[in-house]
């Protein structure tokens, strides 16, 4: 294939003459190959939340563990980006995205077939490497591939991608498992990816016109390490402290995760002042307003859709009793207005321009509102079908965002360094969900711990009722209510919630010896196991769902105030969005 640079027009197939990009004749099927990696590798990131019942109880997974598999692979894809937009840049991004490509499709394949869970968390980091290798050649490849004209079609199917793989993560997932294929189970979540990915490699061997940076220089080997250092020592401690009791080397990286993103902000700075060095990240950026509000923004805005939607499944799952494809149905409604509202985004821009984001930004407040107010409202009779108006009103901001989001914080970008930026960009994307999937289960669990007793005590009215029906004593009442009550405390506050505490072990073991009949010894396992604990479960998992919403809230708020600091920008300039890492 011919190499061609960063703004000029697509290569030609061979055997054809140069002309305009869009007289590209393959440039959809580009589109699609290119928009297949992007979908599969948002997809990932979520994918794994509706299996993650079924993928602990299947390796004797901890929870620290299953969050490692979710919050890993983001991890891992963040501190890839920019490093892999730079080897695009050297080496041509047809190359380096068909190395990422083969890397994550062999990835893919190593985490369905994992023996334990230490070997999925390791097969997860290179899933996210190799993502990191393939999404910043994307924006690149479609900015030569497409004329500025159909550029504007292009990128809102990209924003739509986006969007619709990380939405559509629990309700894939939960069919797939449904399906069992093969009594593959939870792996099939990851063995989908195989032969999307080698179709993707054969087409995108074929169809992808080589390209490369004017002028790029050596890889800065320093500030890829001392970046993916800073990130590193954020994001793993703030998913396995709260699992090992905040041990001494957490709190050290905690410390230290800000010196060394400040070292590397120092270091770039000292870089871009030599003429023969190339920085990983332009300091020059940051003066520029768009650039810095736009990094904040998509650092709080991702921090808020994945995580919820780690806690809504779960919620449903392990809560209420929802099957896994049951409980992705649910978000069905969300992943449908998702769509129609990137379909969409580009006609609202043309009215609004940057405004387009906080109207985004708005539905998702209202929608997350109406959540909030419907899980109060049931309790513990929640259907997930009355969530169901409230996720497509979010999903339709959604949409509003995501589809636009890049393009709108690049157009505001001055300078020739918008291909960087876009690097950088996607970069804090991924930080933001890594980062939210952490905090957010830290969160959540805490609220499930401190609402136990009050979940409890709803489940007690009835429990003493049915164990009076049943013919047991008032004194045995007691005991058994109070067994209950410490029983439930305890398993809400550990770890682990799969794991039996030692007081149910031995309310268990009582109650087996107990020489009550056996009719009134099975009425009261009845009352206990088959009412009291889901009637408890439920009203536990509800309150701290309806709590941890107001995470989401903070988020989609902090967006809104924010997107108002970015310059005001003409609707026309998102048509022309500079591509690149």
């Amino acid at each position: 294939m011919e190499s061609i640079d960063v703004g000029a027009k697509a290569a030609d197939p061979p055997g054809t003459s140069p002309g305009p990009a869009a007289a590209y004749a393959a440039r959809w099927v580009v589109l699609a190959v290119t928009l297949s990696a992007i979908f599969m590798q948002m997809l990932d990131t979520t994918i794994t939340m509706v299996a993650l019942p079924s993928l602990q109880s299947d390796l004797g997974a901890t929870f620290a563990e299953i969050q490692l598999v979710v919050a890993v692979y983001s991890l891992a894809f963040a501190c890839t980006l920019v490093t892999g937009g730079r080897l695009g840049d050297i080496h041509g991004r047809r190359k380096v995205f068909l190395i990422g490509m083969l890397g994550f499709t062999i990835a893919s394949a190593l985490c369905g077939a994992a023996p334990n869970s230490t070997f999925l968390i390791v097969s997860r980091v290179f899933q996210g490497l190799c993502s990191g290798l393939m999404f910043p050649q994307v924006l690149s490849i479609l900015q030569v591939t497409f004329s500025k004209e159909e550029r504007p079609k292009a990128l809102a199917m990209y924003g739509a991608s986006v969007g619709l793989g990380t939405v559509l993560g629990p309700v894939l997932g939960g069919w797939l498992i449904d399906l069992d294929i093969m009594g593959t189970d939870w792996r099939a979540i990851f063995y989908v990816n195989l032969p999307v990915g080698l179709v993707a490699l054969v087409f995108g061997l074929v169809k992808i016109p080589e390209s490369s940076a004017p002028g790029a220089r050596r890889l800065d080997v320093t500030g890829a390490g001392i970046l993916t250092a800073g990130l590193f020592s954020l994001i793993l401690p703030l998913v396995i402290g709260r699992e090992h009791d905040w041990p001494g080397w957490s709190l050290v990286l905690l410390v230290l995760s800000p010196l060394l993103l400040a070292e590397f902000f120092v270091y770039e700075n000292k870089l871009s002042k030599l003429a023969d060095r190339s920085p990983l990240v332009p300091t020059s950026l940051f003066r520029e307003r768009s650039f810095t509000v736009g990094l904040l923004i998509s650092v709080v805005f991702f921090a808020g859709i994945p995580s919820f939607f780690m806690t809504f499944i779960m919620s449903l799952q392990i809560g209420f009793g929802y099957t896994p494809i049951s409980a992705g149905l649910v978000s069905l409604g969300f992943a449908a207005l998702i769509a129609i509202g990137s379909a969409r985004s580009a006609a609202v821009v043309k009215r609004l321009g940057t405004k387009t984001l906080a109207l985004g930004t708005g539905l998702l407040l209202v929608g997350m509102s109406g959540v909030i107010a419907t899980v109060h409202w049931a309790g513990t009779d929640l259907h997930g079908y009355q969530l169901v108006p409230s996720l497509m009103v979010a999903g339709l901001g959604g949409g509003f965002f995501l589809a636009p989001c890049t393009g709108i914080i690049l157009a505001g970008i001055r300078s020739r360094e918008a291909g960087s930026a876009s690097g950088m960009v996607a970069t804090v994307q991924q930080v933001g969900i890594a980062i939210s999937i952490a905090v957010a289960g830290i969160l959540f669990y805490g609220l499930l711990g401190s609402n136990a007793d009050g979940a409890s005590d709803t489940a007690v009215p009835q429990l003493r009722s049915d164990l009076a029906a049943a013919g047991v004593p008032q004194e045995q009442q007691g005991q058994i209510t109070q067994g209950f009550q410490t029983c439930f405390h305890d398993k809400m506050n550990q770890k682990d919630l799969t794991r039996t505490p030692a007081s149910c072990a031995r309310i268990n073991k009582e109650l087996a010896t107990n020489p009550m009949p056996a009719d009134v010894k099975h009425k009261v396992q009845t009352a206990v196991l088959a009412k009291a604990v889901p009637e408890a479960r439920k009203a536990n998992f509800s309150d701290s769902f309806e709590q941890v919403v107001y995470w989401q809230i903070g988020c989609f708020g902090l967006s809104c105030l924010l997107v108002l600091a970015l310059p005001k920008i003409r609707p026309e300039d998102v048509q022309d969005v500079p591509g690149g890492a």
